[in-house]
């Protein structure tokens, strides 16, 4: 019989009726399969399978057949011992006719559980470079020695005994590297406080969660609103299934079009190949827009058309795209004002606005601060290794009695930044980036030219700012109705680019 014919037909029964590759549970089936197959089709006495510790240096057998096969389940065999051992130890496989010849063999085992041995073929089963262990078949039924075409049927067995292993190795990993990274993500965008106001945003994200209602989230900048659209996400029936983020204020519009529904091949110059859009990339799963309130009215018409009718069309394409996405945007915008001043569509509002959900400001839930304040505290000790660091009462005070513009993100990076600026014990009152919420601007005094008291309100006024929004120029900017641009001119002008 050909060795390659028999693994071909192992492959084809595998793949009927052990299904090994993916569920862990049927490896054990799947191996006493093999070595069963393997006796037969040698017409043996017994075959066993048997593991590799690599750091014990033992074999265990893990698959026995033959009358012994519950005694011979007892033993162990070193690593090097007997013939077994040999290849595992080198990873060559092993033919002897007549083991009463053969000093490698050890027959303590056989006298131990009163059997006589005569023939023997061992395989290795290697997953790339490493032997995992090995396969054996002892005796012929016929009392006839194995041949070299035995053998390399056998090292057929072992070969998909090996895959098999391997294969499910693999499928164990991913799947503790999955459950690590979900708990580690879950841990990333938990959001914090106990507060009823976030107790309440919490209860309508679990409701809506179980919905594929298209979800509108509203707050301020640095609230959370990607945190609580994770939220969704992940309570909801998609949470297997990936979820895509895309800023809307980020693009212009030809590139915002390009991210969203993908391109073909030639649409424009420099598109040398086909690409999937974000729409395309979230098929089953969620897309999350952040920024709504900025997109263009073009845009928000080619939105509103995937909404409605569930296609859409890659950018230089004529052939229609479906994708099964549910849809959460968000926006710091007042919306509503905009849809009455004619800036955002109605009926594009109307479809995002199924269910919409209104995040607090960190101000209006006082109680939630401290506890911010102590797990960004935990994140900053971990990252560091600063086990020992703490926030002192006074830092506490002003943390609380501060409002809080740029909302949980400000929080999270005035500390962040008090921690790599200060003494790695302690989180003092003066290592924080925030101004005392009763410090007024120190007036003008008499003398001055008129340009002259501009210069120094406007250096002040940046200064307040940039310190009420942790150094985050484009959040100061926004505040002050500015560009971030012309803001990054004033602080070089003023020289104040070490706030």
């Amino acid at each position: 019989m050909n060795g390659k014919k028999v693994g071909h037909d192992m492959e084809e029964n595998l793949n009927k009726n052990a299904q090994w590759d993916a569920p862990i549970h049927n490896l054990d089936q799947f191996l006493e399969f093999t070595i069963q197959k393997a006796v037969s089709i040698m017409q043996a006495k017994a075959g066993s399978l048997l593991l590799l510790d690599q750091k014990l240096g033992k074999l265990y057998f893990k698959v026995v057949t033959g009358e012994k096969k519950e005694e011979v389940k007892k033993f162990e065999i070193s690593l090097g011992q007997g013939i077994a051992g040999k290849v595992a130890q080198t990873g060559v496989p092993m033919l002897i006719e007549d083991v009463s010849r053969d000093p490698r063999w050890d027959s303590d085992i056989s006298k131990t559980i009163n059997v006589q041995t005569r023939s023997i073929i061992c395989a290795p089963m290697k997953v790339g470079d490493e032997t995992i262990g090995v396969v054996e078949i002892i005796d012929k039924i016929s009392g006839a020695p194995f041949h070299d075409e035995d053998l390399k049927i056998l090292s057929e067995f072992g070969e998909l005994a090996a895959q098999a292993i391997g294969n499910t190795r693999q499928f164990v990993q991913v799947e503790r590297e999955n459950k690590d990274l979900k708990e580690a993500l879950g841990l990333k965008y938990q959001i914090i406080g106990n507060s009823q106001s976030i107790r309440k945003v919490i209860a309508e994200a679990t409701k809506v969660a179980d919905s594929v209602a298209t979800t509108l989230i509203l707050g301020e900048s640095g609230t959370g609103k990607e945190l609580l659209a994770r939220l969704i996400h992940r309570l909801g029936p998609r949470k297997e299934e990936p979820m895509i983020v895309l800023n809307c204020a980020a693009l212009p519009e030809s590139l915002l079009e390009d991210e969203l529904f993908g391109h073909e091949k030639g649409a424009y110059t420099g598109a040398l190949s086909s690409k999937s859009g974000k729409f395309e990339l979230a098929d089953g799963g969620t897309i999350f827009l952040d920024e709504i309130g900025e997109m263009s009215p073009g845009m928000q018409a080619k939105l509103l058309r995937v909404l409605q009718e569930g296609i859409f069309y890659r950018v230089g394409g004529n052939n229609p795209v479906y994708a099964d996405v549910r849809v959460i945007s968000a926006t710091n915008r007042e919306i509503e004002q905009d849809v009455k001043d004619g800036k955002f569509r109605e009926d594009l509002y109307y479809r995002l606005n199924v269910v919409k959900i209104q995040i607090p400001p960190l101000r209006e839930r006082r109680e939630d601060i401290s506890l911010l304040a102590e797990h960004f505290l935990d994140v900053f000790r971990q990252e560091r290794g600063l086990s020992d660091l703490v926030i002192s009462k006074e830092a506490m005070e002003k943390i609380l009695q501060y409002d809080w513009p740029g909302n949980v993100r400000e929080l999270r990076n005035a500390l962040e930044r008090a921690v790599v600026m200060g003494n790695s014990r302690e989180v003092l009152s003066e290592d924080l980036p925030i101004t005392d919420p009763n410090m007024k601007y120190p007036g003008l005094q008499v003398g001055l030219t008129l340009n002259e008291a501009l210069n120094s309100f406007k250096k002040e006024f940046i200064k307040l700012n940039l310190n009420s929004t942790g150094g985050n120029r484009s959040q100061a900017a926004k505040v002050m109705g500015i560009q971030r641009t012309y803001l990054s001119r004033l602080i070089t002008k003023y020289r104040l680019k070490d706030i």
